[in-house]
C-alpha cells in the first residue's frame, strides 16, 4: 500500500490534525503501525548512537520528538476501538495488543537509551533547566527505571514476555465483556413488564429490540456498572430481577465469553511481573508511582471509610425493608434489585422528589448547550461552535471547535452520547490529538457517553445520574484542552492516576449551582424552569443513600485492592469465593449492596488502565470536595476563580507534581473533612 493509499501516513491535513476519518478504513491500520513502529526505533536509535555525553538538548529532547506518527496513529485507532468496536476493528485490536506491548517495551527497556536519560538525570544539580523540562528529566528516569530499565537482559527477556501476554488477556477480556454484555440484553414482550418507565425510556427499548432484529418487544441493554438506572422505575420485580441477574452474570456463563480463567491469569501475570521488579505485589508497584506511595496508604483510607458507609447502608436499608412492610401486601425481603425502587419511595416521602420525573427537564441537547458548556464559559471564558463539516470516527459522534477568551483558537470536543453494539460499556475521555508546543499540536479530545437513543422524533432525556456523568466527562475533556505544555510527555490528563480524577469530579459541582442549573434545567416542552423548592430538596439530597453509594464503590475499590496485593506464589481457583472473602475482610459483604463492579465485568481493572488505582476516585475526592469548599468561600462561578483554576492546575497538566499544583492553586494541602461531610461520613 502507498503512502498515498494511507491517509494516516502522513499529519492529517484537516482543522487540528483531526484524523480523516472519512478516509481511514481498517485495512490501513496495521501497515501504518508496523511503519509508525519502524519510524519511532529509527529515531531512538539516533538518540543513542550519539557519540557525545549525554545532554539534554541531544538526549531528552529528541526523545520527546520521536514517536510522533506512532502517537497519530494509536490515538486514531484507540479511539475507534474503544468507541465503535467492529468485529474487524476487534481482530486488529488482537493482532496490535503484543505488537504495541512489544514496541514499547523496545523503548522503555533500551538499556543505551536508559543510560544517557540516568546519565542526563544525574547531573541535573549543574543544569539550567526551567522547571518543566527539569522535571521531564526527572519523570523519564522516574518511569523507565519503573519499567524495568535496569533489569539484567534474562529480566528483561521475560519482562517483555509478560507484558505481551498481558496485553492479549487485557484485550481478550474486553472483547468477552462486550460480547456477553451485549448477548444478555434483556428482552421483554409487552410494555407493562416495563411499568414505570416513560415513553421516551420505552421507545429508546423499542428502537434497540428493532435494531435487534426484533419485530416487537422491548430491549433493556447493559451498563457497565452493576445495577441499572431503570431498576429505579420499573414497578415490576421479576423485570427488575432478570435486568440485576442478568447484569451481574456477565462473563461467568461458562461459554466463550466466560472472564473468570483470563482475569486470574492477568492477576497471576501481573504479581510475577511486579516480582520481577522487586516489588512485592502489583498493588504495590503501581502506588509506588502515584501520589499514594505504598497500598498501605490505599488500604488506610479505605478502611477508615468503609466501616461508617457499611453502617450509613444498613440503616437505609432497615428503612427500605419498612416501606416494603409496610406497603406491600405480601412482604418480602429486601435484595439488591429492589433498592433503587424503594430508594426511591423514601426520596419521594422524605423530599418529595421523584428523580425519574425530572428527566422532561434535562432534555440533553439543552444539557450540553445551556449547562456544561454555558457553565465553562462563565467560568473559564470559553466557547464552541459546532463544526458539521468535520467528520469524526462515527456519524453519531459530533465536533465542536473550541474558542479562548477573544476568539483565539484552542482546539477541538467530540461528543459521543448514545449506546451501540460496537462501543464498550461506561463513560471516558480520551485524546485524539495532544497538545504540545514542542510538536505544534493542538488538542482534539472527545467524550463517550453510553445514553440510550429514543425513537426518531423524540427528545433524548438524561437521568440525574447522565446529566453528572456528562459533566464529569466534561471535566476531563477540560483539562485535556487546558493544558498547556511544552513536551508531549506532559500533555493533557498525562498525570498521576490517583489525581486525574480530581479536575472532572470538581467539574461536577456546577450541576445544582442556581446560576447554570436555572440555564439548562427547562421543560423541554414548556420551557418552565425546574421549580425552586424541587431545586433546594435536591440539594437536601445530596447526602441521601450516600451509605449505598459509598459501600458499592468502597467494595469495588477494595476488592481491585484484593486482587492486586496477591503476591507471585498466590493462587486464587475460585473468583466467587476470592470476592466474598475479600467484601468480609472490609466490612462491605451486604448482599443487598452488591459491589459496583464484580471481578468479571470490573473493565477499569481488568482491560483499562486502573488496575490497583480503583481507588484514584475516592483518593481525588479529598482534593475535590475540599476545592468545592474554596469555589464557595471565593464566589463560586467566576472568571477570576476559573482563570486561577485553569492556570494552576487544568493548565499544567502533567508539567509538575500534582500535589506541588494543589498546593500552588489552593495554598495548602487538601483537608479530608469536606469529604465525610458530603458523604455522610463525619
Amino acid at each position: 500500500m502507498t503512502e498515498a493509499a494511507n491517509p494516516l501516513l502522513s499529519p492529517s491535513a484537516l482543522p487540528y490534525a483531526l484524523p480523516d476519518y472519512a478516509a481511514i478504513r481498517p485495512e490501513h491500520y496495521i501497515p501504518a503501525f508496523q511503519l509508525a513502529f519502524e519510524e519511532h526505533l529509527a529515531e531512538i536509535s539516533a538518540i543513542t548512537r550519539v557519540r557525545s555525553m549525554p545532554t539534554f538538548e541531544n538526549t531528552v529532547v529528541p526523545l520527546e520528538q520521536a514517536g510522533a506518527m506512532l502517537d497519530r496513529v494509536a490515538h486514531a485507532f484507540y479511539t475507534v476501538s474503544s468507541a465503535d468496536a467492529t468485529t474487524e476493528i476487534q481482530e486488529i485490536d488482537e493482532e496490535l495488543a503484543p505488537l504495541m506491548a512489544a514496541h514499547d517495551d523496545a523503548i522503555r527497556l533500551d538499556a543505551q537509551l536508559y543510560w544517557r536519560v540516568k546519565t542526563v538525570h544525574e547531573q541535573l544539580g549543574d543544569l539550567s533547566l526551567d522547571p518543566e523540562s527539569r522535571y521531564l528529566v526527572e519523570r523519564h528516569f522516574r518511569e523507565m527505571t519503573h519499567a524495568g530499565a535496569g533489569l539484567d537482559d534474562d529480566a528483561k527477556s521475560r519482562l517483555t514476555a509478560l507484558n505481551q501476554k498481558l496485553s492479549t488477556l487485557t484485550t481478550a477480556f474486553e472483547k468477552n465483556l462486550l460480547a456477553d454484555t451485549n448477548d444478555l440484553a434483556v428482552y421483554f414482550e409487552t410494555a407493562e413488564d416495563l411499568d414505570g418507565l416513560a415513553d421516551g425510556e420505552l421507545s429508546a427499548a423499542a428502537r434497540a429490540a428493532a435494531d435487534r432484529g426484533h419485530q416487537t418487544g422491548f430491549l433493556i441493554t447493559l451498563p457497565l456498572f452493576t445495577g441499572h438506572p431503570y431498576l429505579a422505575s420499573l414497578t415490576n420485580r421479576e423485570s427488575r430481577r432478570r435486568i440485576m441477574e442478568a447484569s451481574r452474570s456477565r462473563a461467568t456463563r461458562g461459554n466463550s465469553n466466560d472472564n473468570r480463567t483470563v482475569l486470574t491469569e492477568i492477576v497471576s501475570l501481573r504479581a510475577e511481573r511486579a516480582a520481577l521488579l522487586g516489588y512485592s505485589s502489583h498493588a504495590a508497584y503501581v502506588t509506588a508511582d502515584e501520589t499514594a506511595g505504598t497500598p498501605e496508604a490505599v488500604a488506610d483510607l479505605l478502611h477508615r471509610l468503609a466501616p461508617a458507609a457499611a453502617s450509613n447502608a444498613r440503616a437505609e436499608q432497615a428503612a427500605l425493608q419498612a416501606i416494603i412492610d409496610d406497603t406491600e401486601a405480601e412482604p418480602f425481603a429486601l435484595e439488591a434489585h429492589d433498592w433503587a425502587f424503594y430508594t426511591e419511595k423514601v426520596r419521594s416521602a422524605t423530599y418529595d422528589i421523584d428523580t425519574a420525573a425530572l428527566r422532561p427537564w434535562f432534555e440533553a441537547e439543552r444539557v450540553l448547550q445551556d449547562g456544561v458548556f454555558y457553565a465553562a464559559t462563565q467560568l473559564y471564558g470559553v466557547t464552541f461552535t459546532e463544526r458539521d463539516d468535520l467528520v469524526a470516527y462515527h456519524p453519531g459522534a459530533r465536533v465542536f471547535e473550541v474558542y479562548n477568551p477573544g476568539g483565539s483558537a484552542l482546539g477541538l470536543y467530540v461528543l459521543d452520547l448514545y449506546t451501540r453494539d460496537s462501543k464498550r460499556g461506561g463513560a471516558w475521555m480520551n485524546p485524539i490529538v495532544s497538545q504540545s508546543a514542542l510538536r505544534g499540536t493542538a488538542p482534539v479530545v472527545v467524550n463517550n457517553l453510553n445514553v440510550a437513543r429514543p425513537g426518531d422524533g423524540q427528545p433524548t432525556l438524561l437521568t440525574l445520574d447522565e446529566v453528572t456523568t456528562l459533566f464529569h466527562e466534561f471535566g476531563h475533556a477540560l483539562h485535556g484542552l487546558f493544558a498547556t505544555v511544552n513536551y508531549p510527555h506532559f500533555a493533557g490528563t498525562n498525570v498521576f492516576r490517583d489525581f486525574v480524577e480530581f479536575p472532572s469530579q470538581v467539574n461536577e459541582m456546577w450541576i445544582l449551582w442556581a446560576e447554570v442549573l436555572d440555564n439548562y434545567a427547562r421543560h423541554f416542552e414548556t420551557d418552565e424552569p425546574l421549580d425552586a423548592a424541587i431545586v433546594e430538596r435536591l440539594r437536601e439530597t445530596e447526602t441521601f443513600n450516600q451509605g449505598h453509594d459509598t459501600s458499592e464503590y468502597l467494595a469495588a475499590a477494595w476488592l481491585d485492592q484484593a486482587w492486586h496485593r496477591l503476591g507471585a506464589s498466590d493462587a486464587v481457583t475460585d473468583v466467587v469465593a476470592f470476592e466474598a472473602e475479600a467484601l468480609a475482610e472490609i466490612g462491605l459483604d451486604n448482599p443487598a449492596v452488591p459491589t459496583r463492579y464484580s471481578s468479571t465485568y470490573f473493565a477499569h481493572v481488568f482491560s483499562g488502565g486502573y488496575s490497583a488505582g480503583y481507588y484514584s476516585y475516592i483518593w481525588s475526592e479529598v482534593l475535590d470536595a475540599d476545592t468545592v469548599e474554596w469555589f464557595r468561600e471565593n464566589g463560586g462561578l467566576t472568571r477570576e476563580n476559573g482563570d486561577r483554576f485553569r492556570a494552576r492546575l487544568l493548565g499544567v497538566g502533567g508539567s509538575k507534581d500534582p500535589l506541588e499544583a494543589y498546593r500552588d492553586f489552593r495554598g495548602r494541602d487538601a483537608e479530608i473533612a469536606p469529604l465525610l461531610k458530603r458523604r455522610g461520613l463525619g
